[in-house]
């Protein structure tokens, strides 16, 4: 190679160099800032090698160091993209380092060793929801039910979730199920139509229980049906037909009770005026005749007919 095409090639190898090693120091910086000390060693002690072999490169550049140079230009490109893992708000990282447990991550920019040497889970931390599949519980009186729920729950302990269990999503829903069957059919049907705030409080409490140590905890179960066989639902229909008739019945006793007491008062007040319950005839003909009967049956007082009988037994006497 000539002198001309020397200097440009080594030109340029200076401006690639320089770019990568901005980015590099900006990756170093952001590990420390990050407080990640293991990593931000490892990157300055690779800079350096890295940064040496480039001057020493740039410096006797030629046909064959030029190889070289080429090849240190691709190594960031190798390096470094491997060591990012970034970690959204909601989500923390649990951190292996050669399959032994190392830390969290927290949310924003990670640096990490690359090739494999650091594996990261990610964690959600947000409330999931699962819904529970129906059930079929017997209830302390031996009715057949189904009964399906719905079970909110996060994780508080990221590390617990993936050292303590599999998978804790699936791990909390088959617990729920067997939870909702042991204590349903525990209460009879009547406590579990009545009482389902008090269940619901009870379940969430047994499975928070039950998962703490795996890292979770259940914020609420909601019991959303309860399905009922047909038989049963006739059966409560009568009950409640039943208990209707039962309270119409006391109603309408009570009501004739209180109209014989009112009559009872009515009568007394007419008692001492024969004449009143004429008047309360007379007041009965307007309404008798407004529904327009072609019939209309008046009451006489029987003290009218003692007139006649009277008139009767006087030309009796002059006969």
């Amino acid at each position: 190679m000539d002198a001309s095409a020397i200097s440009i090639l080594s030109t340029v190898f200076m401006v690639v160099f320089a770019i990568e090693a901005i980015w590099w120091i900006v990756w170093m910086a952001i590990a420390a800032s990050r407080k990640i000390m293991a990593n931000f060693y490892f990157m300055l002690v690779t800079f350096i090698i890295w940064c040496a072999i480039d001057v020493y490169t740039v410096i006797n550049i030629n046909a064959n160091f030029a190889v070289i140079g080429v090849v240190l230009v691709i190594v960031p490109f190798i390096i470094l993209p491997g060591m990012v893992k970034i970690i959204t708000e909601y989500q923390r990282g649990v951190l292996f380092r050669f399959g032994k447990l190392s830390g969290l991550l927290g949310p924003g920019f990670n640096v990490i060793f690359p090739f494999g040497i650091d594996r990261v889970i990610k964690v959600d931390l947000r409330t999931f929801t699962i819904d529970v599949a129906k059930q079929e519980v017997i209830t302390k009186d031996n009715v057949p039910v189904n009964v399906d729920a719905v079970v909110y729950f996060n994780v508080f302990d990221p590390i617990l979730a993936i050292t303590k269990v599999a998978n804790y999503t699936q791990s909390t829903t088959l617990l729920g199920q067997t939870i909702l069957r042991s204590i349903l059919g525990q209460h009879e049907l009547d406590e579990m139509l009545a009482k389902r705030a008090e269940l619901n409080e009870k379940l969430r409490e047994l499975l928070d229980e039950a998962t703490d140590p795996w890292g979770i905890k259940v914020t609420a179960v909601e019991i959303k049906s309860i399905e009922l066989p047909d038989t049963m639902k006739r059966a409560m229909a009568k009950q409640a037909e039943a208990e209707r008739e039962r309270r119409a019945k006391v109603i309408f006793a009570d009501g004739e009770f209180q109209a014989s007491q009112k009559l009872k008062e009515a009568a007394a007040v007419i008692s001492t005026e024969p004449a009143a319950l004429q008047l309360r005839y007379l007041q009965t003909l307007p309404e008798i005749a407004a529904e327009k009967n072609s019939t209309i049956l008046f009451p006489i007082p029987i003290e009218l007919f003692n007139v006649f009988t009277k008139l009767v037994e006087d030309k009796k006497e002059k006969q």
